[in-house]
């Protein structure tokens, strides 16, 4: 069976690559309707807080609150216009994520019937909001996030009041932290400094296994600070806040200019300086400096990094904190039984035919190694393992190696996926780590690492899932696995 499921593989891709169509074989099957992109990532943009006041211009495009009303496929951040559209624009392109926006005059809800109520969505981004949220707004957005929403706040300096309307977003931000019915007890273990600082390029802590900093849009080292504060930490209210980028002389719990935490199931992102999201182009009247692109810092691949950490679920409760801390001991170890697939089927549970030696994709080391999909045909295949994360351990990283190869043509659509994702003792999702789909798709082996630090004293299932359409086969192939702790 393995030989015949291979020889399909290979047959599918080399006739894919000549253009040819086969009546009944695994490519261009039926009708020839191509395969559909898995469930992408539901991101809505705010502008209903005075966003755009003054020189202020956050907005991802003028179409609102569809972006694709104005360029259904932008290839460059002028195809849509506004201070964010690098931002949208490059999230588009993933063909991961559906973007919206809640036009001005709206107002943001939570388990309502209308289109861009937060239950139609998965992130929430804040880019500077400059009128106070309404007690209702508040709610939602809390319950929102306690439920496994992912919240970005980005704030300015204080004093930015653009609309003159006598708050500024460090006091609107601080005021939904602090004055709402859901929990006001520092639930993100966080606040907003009052601060105006006038320039710096803040500093990346050394976090090799953190997904913000280390995610798949890049490397962060730097970001930008041009008129903006800082959040202090509170730790003891929630143990999940961690600072990721600080400003210069300052470290620990004071001076973070770029933060993450989580709330209940959802989690939490804060960035002190709205200068490092704005891309210099928008509305005419507007001055505006591109931030963005600035050589000096890595902004975009902070604020894309960060969008796809917040597509996953947290999974800590508020004001409890899961940083992976905990108590008990901890030894150095790795902890997954038959890492390299050098057992066979053993240890892993997976679809049949997923674990094999096949010499049709290479393995990274050994001979044995999984392979998902691969068949050109709708197919659904998973390979899982429960562990166990001691409690005491500050440090649990997952790593392994992944080879993508596609018989799929598109550059910009993401038709057959693999979801590498993080499972409860229900079943439950508790994180989706990655995304990766047909646009991966590269030679050889590239390892990916993911901070499971925050899981520490629970027992878990990693689960890999590989989703193929209908139409052209994307072979997903993993081996090498590890989670290391310590």
């Amino acid at each position: 069976m393995l030989g015949s499921r291979r020889s399909r593989r290979r047959l599918t891709t080399a006739l894919a690559g000549f253009g040819l169509l086969l009546t009944g074989a695994a490519v261009q099957v039926g009708s020839g309707t191509a395969a559909h992109a898995a469930t992408p990532h539901r991101i809505l943009f705010d502008n209903a807080h005075a966003e755009t006041a003054g020189n202020a211009d956050w907005i991802i495009s003028t179409s609102q609150p569809d972006p694709l009303g104005q360029d259904s496929s932008p290839s460059s951040e002028t195809d849509w216009t506004g201070a964010l559209s690098s931002w949208g624009v490059a999230l588009q392109k993933t063909g991961d994520y559906s973007l919206k926006t809640l036009p001005s005059g709206s107002s943001l809800s939570y388990g309502g019937s209308s289109s861009t109520d937060l239950s139609n969505f998965d992130t929430l981004v804040l880019p500077e909001p400059n009128t106070k949220f309404t007690t209702a707004e508040k709610t939602a957005i809390m319950n929102f996030v306690k439920n496994g929403g992912g919240l970005f706040m980005i704030s300015d300096h204080t004093g930015a009041d653009r609309n003159n309307d006598g708050y500024d977003a460090v006091q609107i931000l601080n005021d939904l932290m602090t004055n709402n019915s859901v929990d006001s007890t520092d639930p993100f273990g966080f606040s907003i400094d009052s601060l105006d600082i006038s320039s710096g390029y803040p500093a990346a802590i050394s976090d090799s296994t953190d997904p913000v900093l280390h995610g798949s849009f890049g490397t962060v080292t730097k970001s930008l600070i041009a008129d903006g504060t800082t959040a202090t930490l509170k730790p003891s209210d929630n143990s999940s806040v961690k600072g990721l980028v600080y400003r210069s002389g300052y470290s620990g719990n004071t001076g973070a200019f770029f933060l993450t935490s989580t709330f209940g199931s959802g989690r939490v992102a804060f960035w002190g300086d709205s200068s490092p999201i704005d891309d210099g182009t928008g509305q005419s009247g507007n001055t505006l400096y591109d931030g963005w692109n600035d050589s000096g810092a890595t902004n975009a691949a902070l604020a894309l990094n960060a969008t796809a950490w917040l597509a996953g679920s947290g999974t800590s409760g508020g004001g409890g904190g899961g940083g992976g801390g905990g108590t008990g001991t901890c030894t150095a170890a790795q902890l997954l039984g038959n890492n390299g697939f050098e057992s066979g089927n053993s240890t892993w549970s997976a679809s049949s035919g997923v674990i094999t030696n096949s010499t049709g994709e290479p393995a990274h080391a050994g001979s044995y190694y999984a392979w998902l999909d691969g068949y050109g045909t709708a197919t659904t295949d998973t390979l899982s393992q429960s562990v166990s994360i001691p409690s005491g351990c500050s440090k649990a990283t997952l790593s392994f190696y992944l080879h993508v190869d596609t018989a799929e043509t598109s550059t910009s659509t993401a038709y057959d996926t693999l979801k590498v994702q993080v499972l409860g003792s229900s079943g439950t999702v508790l994180g989706t780590l990655a995304t990766y789909s047909n646009l991966n798709a590269a030679s050889g082996y590239t390892q990916r690492s993911f901070d499971l630090s925050s899981y520490a004293g629970q027992t878990v299932t990693l689960k890999f899932t590989g989703t193929e359409g209908a139409q052209y086969q994307t072979s997903f192939v993993v081996d090498d696995t590890a989670l290391n702790v310590g």
